[in-house]
C-alpha cells in the first residue's frame, strides 16, 4: 500500500515521502496514529509541497549550522574547575559547561544535545569534543580545562 508520511519516521523516510508499505503496517500502525495517510492522486499532490517545504526548511537549517560550525571549528574554550594536586577533578566538566562556555567565549548557541561527550570529563587538561550541528554539518572544538 502506498501511504504518504505525515512525519519523520525513522528507517521508512520524511515528511512528505510517498512510501510502499506491507498494508498491515499501514492499517494497524500508520493509519490509526495519524503517521501517514493513504497515496490518492489529490494527496499526492499535497505530498509534493510538503517535500519542497521540507527541503527549503533543510536547507535554511543547513546554512545555518554550517555558518556555526565554521565560527566553532578549531576554536578552543577554557573552563575552569577545582581540582586536586595530581589534575583529577572534584566534580566533572559535563555538556552543560561546555554549552555554557561555548556561550560565553565565542558568542554562539548551540543546543545540549549537540555536544557529543561520552562521558564527562574528570582530569584536567585539553580534549577534542564534537558538535554534531546538523546531519550533514559536525565541527569540533578544543576544551582546555585549568585548576
Amino acid at each position: 500500500m502506498q501511504v504518504v508520511l505525515r512525519s519523520d519516521q525513522q528507517h521508512l523516510g520524511k515528511r512528505g515521502d510517498i512510501v510502499e508499505v506491507a498494508d498491515g503496517y499501514a492499517r494497524n500502525y500508520l493509519l490509526p496514529k495519524g503517521l501517514a495517510i493513504v497515496a490518492t492522486s489529490g494527496i499526492k499532490s499535497q505530498a509534493e509541497a510538503m517535500r519542497r517545504a521540507r527541503d527549503l526548511r533543510d536547507r535554511r537549517a543547513r546554512e545555518g549550522a554550517e555558518e556555526i560550525a565554521r565560527k566553532i571549528s578549531g576554536a578552543s574554550i577554557t573552563l575552569a574547575g577545582n581540582a586536586a594536586h595530581d589534575g583529577k577533578l572534584y566534580g566533572s566538566v559535563g555538556v552543560t559547561e561546555i554549552v555554557d562556555g561555548i556561550r560565553t567565549s565565542l558568542g554562539v548557541e548551540v543546543d545540549r544535545r549537540s555536544v557529543k561527550l561520552e562521558e564527562p570529563i574528570r582530569e584536567t587538561g585539553s580534549r577534542e569534543i564534537a558538535v554534531l550541528l546538523h546531519p550533514e554539518v559536525q565541527a569540533s572544538l578544543t576544551v582546555v580545562v585549568s585548576e
